[in-house]
């Protein structure tokens, strides 16, 4: 299996707020899950939090991202909308247009690194200096 180190990842700063890999990866999880609360805690994020992060994507865009059928406490009451799904795909591929574009440097870079397991963890470097 390939590693998955190292790994590109984007931020998209707006003038209104910004969409990463988090935001990006949840949308992916309500649009499997078909619920926020359930795309959280696949996550390992609060509710709350994901909340928050919904409104926010809500917010920033001109259309919804994802809609919500209040009162509804069943599966499938969160739908990820078609613009909502247009957004992931275009960051998807924008990922991937970045990743291809740096992939030589990143290769270099990655040549330049010490192998992982003779890596001293700052802790412990602070404790032989």
């Amino acid at each position: 299996m390939a590693s998955r180190w190292p790994r590109l990842s984007i931020r998209i700063d707006f003038d209104g707020g910004r969409l990463g890999p988090g935001k990006v990866e949840l949308l992916e999880h309500i649009a499997r899950e078909r619920s926020i609360a359930a795309a959280a805690r696949a996550m390992g994020m609060s509710y709350k939090r994901a909340w928050a992060l919904v409104d926010t994507m809500n917010q920033l865009f001109r259309e919804p991202v994802v809609t919500t059928q209040p009162g509804r406490n069943t599966a499938g009451a969160t739908e990820v909308t078609a613009f909502g799904r247009r957004i992931v795909a275009l960051y998807r591929a924008a990922e991937r247009r970045a990743a291809a574009g740096a992939a030589a440097a990143i290769g270099e870079l990655t040549a330049a690194t010490r192998p992982a397991a003779r890596r001293a963890s700052p802790r412990t470097a602070r404790r032989s200096a």
